[in-house]
């Protein structure tokens, strides 16, 4: 399984031109292992909608429900496993709650994360797909 950050898994569903077809192609060929996607993803995609800082074709919780039906996505659960690990991230990593949740994720699951975030890119503590 691999975890798609939140604007990559905005980008996939919504079949955006801004993510690469080499990123496309990486999550077509390892989607029947499985896709996970974070649950604080919604409550990000959520705000932004929110703010008007991100438009859909369609309402925010039809959007989300469409999007986690798509074959072999995963919704991944904030567990109390996860919240205590995005709190005890080693060395320095930035304070969004939401990239936090979403590496420590990624750690507890020890699956690679797919992003284009240049924090978390350049964050040593993260399998990142490559």
């Amino acid at each position: 399984m691999i975890i798609l950050d939140t604007h990559i898994w905005i980008w996939w569903a919504g079949e955006n031109s801004e993510l690469t077809e080499e990123y496309a192609n990486l999550i077509r060929s390892t989607q029947a292992d499985g896709i996970g996607v974070s649950s604080i993803s919604c409550w990000e995609i959520a705000l932004l909608h929110s703010k008007q800082r991100l438009f859909l074709n369609q309402p925010v919780l039809q959007w989300l429900e469409t999007s986690l039906s798509l074959p072999n996505i995963q919704l991944l659960p904030l567990s109390p496993r996860i919240a205590v690990e995005s709190n005890n991230l080693p060395d320095e990593f930035h304070k969004d709650p939401a990239d936090r949740i979403i590496v420590a994720t990624a750690r507890v699951y020890d699956c690679p994360l797919l992003t284009y975030d240049s924090k978390i890119l350049e964050y040593e503590h993260v399998k990142l797909v490559t």
